[in-house]
């Protein structure tokens, strides 16, 4: 008897998931709902935002890219992050496509051993982030009706993500980083060539075999991705109806009141630690000073979910990479960003209330035509050019950074 209520992880794993089991049978209608809710937020966001960057990242990976910016970068990031210059690569697309590139890179990576474990681990923890489009587009415009929002929300996000990235820089202290590769002889520009040259050699791949086999994978890596925000929709929605949700509601108020901030923002927080869209949805919908919702959407963003996480997870698992440490690096990156907006509100937040005439195409639903029309209108194509000409500073920032340091060096 002592043995049977001896406390037993996968015994209780077990219970879980009858129980799961029995509410799903006891409220078909109600996770068949959930289920297409799943569905049309993989369908209508991840899937076009997704797919893609996961192909044209296999494509950079067999020509040799990768490797070109890992030379290329080498002097940067390791100093700042303790990580190859390849990691530059891997934070670039992982800023650019979203959750979960960084995780999908990585354990490409650490496959080809071009990377350790704890480098691998710095490099997940800080380039797991949110991309452009779903900050812009879904959060600030289509969830916060306000594209204003969407510079101190992106500035909050990715600036503390970098400010992660250098925290992490201590973890595994004890561990060496992987040796840089031996300098040859000659510029920057013609060594990072050079091993692009190399690595292309070294795959062999014809052109064809290698976008059928980007196009299987990818395919392959965006099903997983559906699946697990499906079952993190019906989960959450199953909590629901079991009124477990509702007790980490008013436990989430009570948390919120005792700091300080307004018990409304619980919803957001509660619905946006399973799935960061709809705790997003539900801090923009909120009846509460637009402050406090922006701050809000920062934290969801950067603590990116339990689907996220679970889909992190799914990718890492081949991998010796461990999860305590993301989990550190997301908890984080959530308060930072949080409190970069409080912090820089008065400063980044917009001066007047928004036209949303010009946003009329954007609704509470996230659709692909949504999409269209947003990328049509003017404002928008004033985004484009910002996050281009931002981009560009960022490498000329990289490259002075590089002649400083390269003159201290002599």
């Amino acid at each position: 008897m002592l043995r049977i209520l001896k406390w037993n992880p996968l015994a209780a794993a077990g219970i879980v998931i009858l129980a799961f089991i029995v509410m799903l049978l006891l409220y078909p209608v109600e996770s068949i709902h959930a289920s297409i809710r799943g569905i049309l937020i993989w369908w209508d966001v991840l899937f076009p935002s997704l797919f893609p960057f996961l192909v044209i990242a296999e494509l950079m990976l067999g020509f040799g890219v990768v490797h070109f910016f890992g030379a290329l970068l080498d002097p940067l990031m390791r100093p700042l992050f303790r990580v190859p210059g390849i990691g530059g690569f891997v934070m670039t697309m992982g800023f650019a496509s979203g959750y979960p590139m960084a995780a999908r890179l990585t354990s490409q990576l650490w496959d080809q051993k071009l990377i350790n474990r704890e480098e691998g681990e710095r490099l997940v923890a800080f380039s797991t982030t949110s991309d452009p489009i779903f900050l812009i587009g879904a959060v600030s415009v289509g969830f916060f009706h306000d594209p204003g929002i969407a510079l101190i929300l992106a500035v909050a996000h990715y600036g503390t993500a970098v400010l992660v990235g250098l925290l992490m820089r201590f973890h595994g202290k004890g561990t060496m980083s992987a040796p840089a590769q031996e300098k040859v002889r000659g510029k920057l520009i013609a060594r990072s060539f050079r091993a692009m040259h190399e690595a292309r050699l070294k795959d062999g791949r014809p052109f064809g075999l290698m976008l059928r086999q980007a196009v299987q994978s990818s395919i392959q890596l965006v099903f997983v991705i559906g699946g697990l925000v499906v079952f993190a929709s019906t989960v959450l929605e199953m909590l629901s109806i079991s009124n477990i949700l509702h007790q980490c509601h008013a436990a989430a108020e009570a948390l919120l009141k005792l700091v300080g901030f307004p018990a409304e923002l619980a919803y957001s927080l509660v619905d946006g630690a399973f799935e960061v869209t709809l705790g997003a949805k539900a801090a923009g919908g909120a009846s509460i000073p637009m402050v406090y919702k922006a701050a809000a959407g920062a934290f969801i963003l950067s603590w990116a979910g339990l689907s996220v996480h679970a889909q992190i997870i799914s990718l890492l698992h081949r991998t010796d990479l461990r999860y305590g440490p993301f989990i550190i690096a997301r908890l984080t990156h959530s308060a930072l960003s949080a409190i970069a907006v409080l912090l820089l509100w008065q400063a980044l937040a917009p001066s007047a209330e928004p036209d949303l005439s010009v946003w009329a195409a954007w609704t509470d639903q996230y659709r692909p035509e949504g999409i269209i029309r947003f990328w049509s209108v003017p404002g928008s194509a004033f985004s484009v050019l910002a996050l281009t000409a931002a981009g560009c500073l960022l490498a000329v920032f990289c490259q002075i950074c590089l002649k400083i340091k390269q003159s201290f060096g002599k």
